[in-house]
Parts: structure tokens; C-alpha cells; sequence
């Protein structure tokens, strides 16, 4: 099937998006990146997100750390354990296997790739490549253009725009090309994107681009040199209507 060809519809006038990234689990629940318990992190976002009554919930990739087939049954069992009643989305991280991600989309956790509204649409993006930093294949994003048609917003894993930070050398190798193909079509009001450990407010030419902090642990700003803080999981609350976007971050230890 092609990337974006199954459609989810919400038929609604207005759309509560949750977004949350890089999960980084392990196996076992009690595994720990850097110090931090990545399963007890997330189940305190999940639980924080359904409090949120979202329409639907979109996880931003790197959802393992060991590259288990385990850590996807336990994302898959930590979703469905949650209180969230609406549909949990995804696109794939560089940590992430897509042929594992399709394997636990079923129940609560759906394989659309493309949300359509009365008002507009939302698009998510394969960043994946071959090394940790992303691509998109010239076929991607010619399908992701056919695809804009309307009033959109769009999801991916890898920052297309330097941070000025550790992950930028991680970072999608044609960003440029991405951000240009979204902005030609003058419908595009929003990129939204994870990976960077970290909340950032970023623009390209017309397009806001927004940066989603990780569940598991965040990455000091601002340095070229890998530095983690200790801030606590996070997720981003993104209301999408006929007049466009608003969005915040919500962090659980504050």
C-alpha cells in the first residue's frame, strides 16, 4: 500500500492533536536510558495525554533503545493499558524497524499515514534512512505533494532545520528540499517534528516549524557537545482548525 493512500477521517470542525517522541524503551520495563526509566516516562505521558480528550494522538519515532521486537510489544501493551480512547499514529524514528511498527498497528495503535477533515488534512512523513540521520526519497515527496491540497499540517521524525545543537548531525540530509516542496504548495502551515530531545520553535521562509521534546530524556540546547537534562517527559497539545493552528507543550514535571 502506498504511504499515504489510507486515509483516518475525523469528521469534526476542529481536531485535539497529541503529540509525544523518542520513548527509547527497552525490553524490559525497567530498563533505563541514562538514568532514566523510559517505560515509567511514558506511561506518565499516556496518562497525562488522556486527560487532554484528543480526537488522535501521533508518536513522532525512535520508539525503541535495544532494537527488541520487545520494546514494540511494550509500547504496544503501554497504549493499550492507557486511558487514551482515540486513535495513536506514527512515524518511524531512525531506532525504529517499520516492518516491527506495522506488526503492532492494530487496537488503539492505527497505520494511516494521512488524517482528513472537513478543514484540512494532516500529513506524516517517512524521514527514515539509511544511517541515523533522515531522507526523503524523491518518490515520497512527490507523493507527499500530490497529496497537499488543502489547509495541512505535516509530521515527522527528523529536524529538517539546524538547532544549532548535539543532534544536528543526525539531521534530514534534504531538509531544504522537504521544506521547499511544503512551502510551493502554499498550504502547509505547520511542520512538526521529534528527534531532537527538546522543545523548539523554528520558521522556513512561511512555514512554522515545531519541535516536540521526548518522553524519555532531553538533550541541552544550544550545544554541539551531547549533554542531557534532567526535565522530565514531555508532550505537545496542537488544536487544528478552519483558522489554523495552536499549539503548546506540556511538560509533567513542572
Amino acid at each position: 500500500m502506498a504511504w499515504f493512500e489510507s486515509a483516518l477521517t475525523i469528521n469534526k470542525q476542529q481536531i485535539r492533536i497529541g503529540h509525544f517522541s523518542d520513548s527509547h524503551l527497552f525490553a524490559d520495563d525497567s530498563g533505563e536510558y541514562f538514568g532514566v526509566n523510559t517505560a515509567a516516562n511514558l506511561q506518565q505521558t499516556l496518562a497525562a495525554m488522556a486527560q487532554e480528550h484528543c480526537d488522535v494522538v501521533i508518536f513522532g519515532g525512535d520508539l525503541t533503545q535495544d532494537h527488541t521486537t520487545e520494546s514494540y510489544q511494550a509500547f504496544a501493551r503501554l497504549v493499550t493499558n492507557s486511558e487514551l480512547h482515540c486513535p495513536v499514529l506514527w512515524v518511524p524514528g531512525n531506532h525504529d524497524d517499520i516492518a516491527l511498527l506495522e506488526q503492532i498497528s492494530t487496537g488503539k495503535i492505527f497505520p494511516h499515514k494521512r488524517i482528513t477533515a472537513p478543514f484540512g488534512e494532516i500529513l506524516l512523513v517517512n524521514s527514515k534512512g539509511e544511517t541515523p540521520a533522515g531522507w526523503c526519497e524523491r518518490a515520497h515527496l512527490d507523493a507527499l505533494k500530490r497529496h497537499i491540497t488543502q489547509q495541512t499540517i505535516v509530521f515527522t521524525h527528523h529536524h529538517p532545520k539546524s538547532i544549532d545543537g548535539y543532534l544536528d548531525k543526525h539531521m534530514l540530509e534534504n531538509g531544504p528540499e522537504l521544506l521547499n516542496t511544503l512551502v510551493d504548495t502554499k498550504q502547509v502551515i505547520g511542520l512538526f517534528h521529534g528527534h531532537v530531545h527538546h522543545e523548539y520553535q523554528q520558521k522556513f521562509r512561511t512555514l512554522p516549524i515545531y519541535a516536540t521534546p521526548a518522553t524519555s530524556i532531553q538533550f541541552v540546547k544550544h550545544t554541539k557537545e551531547w549533554q542531557q537534562c534532567d526535565l522530565g517527559p514531555a508532550y505537545r497539545l496542537i488544536t487544528f482548525n478552519n483558522n489554523g493552528i495552536n499549539t503548546e507543550v506540556k511538560w509533567l514535571d513542572r
